[in-house]
């Protein structure tokens, strides 16, 4: 039990300094072997630093001296207990079982905030297409959205998607082209304090939810879960990743920590960077399973497989992102 908060915090104060200033030097030269006397300095400032914050945390005063001791406590964690290679050599599968989730699941505040903004999109788009149908043209930026789904379905029923057959890589590579400009777009509107990324991706929650809408009230429901959920699946989670990296970088923007903007970049890049590569390999299946599997409907392919292959795709996804990589009682959310 802390009797006097004020002298606790002033007492420890120096630690946390120290600590903040081995993880700052360890960023600027990620590769550097730290001597055995400094490793185990920092093991003992970042056990001291994690005790500290258990104390500070049933006590309401102090929130700056809590929340910079939360950040340097998340550092440190990542630091020691990070899954970067002794020999200072990238693993990719290291990388993609580990550190690909578990930035996902200590930056899951920001991918919350972009899913809740595609959501109120998709309602407000729903809604305007309810209230005046004319608003489709502007809504639906494709043309081939904007007619009748019936007619969409019929056509597509009687072999277009055949004639796909000659042109399929052609169309993966586009998809995965646009998709992958949107979630980096996204990701680099974080440069404006995250005005521009709330932006993109509410407009894009507004055009999902006026296709959906539009479909649904059209009886087409079977196709539009079919033509969707094989490649949506995955795409619509990447780039909400793709926001949750522009969202990360808008907060290092802005502050919150008595740290020179520098430094909160710094901190920040690491993830950053994780996510959006994350998303773009995500991207990159998305589009290979849109153009291979997406485009062909009944009766080349029924609707039930596509939409069971969509849903376990999910399943999955849901379990990678939450579940892999998880060490019990390791993980520190910043």
């Amino acid at each position: 039990m802390i009797v006097d908060l004020a002298k606790f915090v002033a007492q420890e104060k120096p630690r946390w300094e120290r600590l903040d200033q081995m993880l700052h030097a360890i960023a600027q030269d990620p590769w550097r072997q730290l001597p055995v006397a400094e490793a185990r300095e920092l093991e003992l400032l970042y056990q001291r630093a994690s005790a500290d914050l258990a104390r500070l945390a049933t006590y309401a005063a102090e929130p700056e001296a809590r929340g910079y001791l939360e950040n340097l406590v998340a550092r440190g964690h990542a630091e020691i207990h990070g899954a970067r290679d002794a020999s200072g050599r990238f693993r990719p599968v290291n990388w993609f079982a580990r550190t690909l989730p578990q930035t996902f699941r200590r930056r899951w505040r920001a991918f919350m905030l972009a899913s809740a903004l595609t959501f109120v999109g998709a309602i407000f788009g729903g809604a305007a297409l309810v209230f005046d149908p004319q608003a489709k043209e502007v809504l639906m930026p494709f043309s081939h959205l904007q007619g009748e789904p019936s007619e969409r379905v019929a056509e597509e029923r009687a072999g277009r998607s055949v004639e796909l057959d000659d042109r399929k890589a052609q169309f993966s590579g586009m998809l995965m082209t646009h998709n992958t400009r949107v979630t980096l777009t996204a990701m680099a509107l974080g440069m404006t304090w995250g005005i521009g990324t709330l932006i993109l991706m509410f407009y894009n929650g507004a055009v999902l939810g006026a296709v959906v809408l539009d479909y649904v009230t059209a009886g087409e429901t079977p196709f539009l879960l079919g033509w969707l959920l094989p490649h949506g699946a995955v795409e619509i989670p990447a780039m909400l990743i793709g926001a949750q990296a522009g969202f990360v970088l808008a907060g290092a923007l802005l502050g919150g920590e008595r740290r020179p903007l520098a430094a909160r970049l710094r901190a920040a890049a690491p993830d950053v960077v994780t996510l959006c590569f994350g998303a773009a390999l995500m991207l990159v299946w998305a589009g290979f399973v849109e153009a291979f599997l997406s485009q062909y409907h009944e009766p080349v392919l029924p609707y039930v497989v596509k939409i069971a292959f969509g849903v376990v795709e999910l399943a999955a996804l849901a379990w990678y992102l939450s579940r892999s990589g998880r060490e019990r009682g390791t993980e520190v959310n910043p």
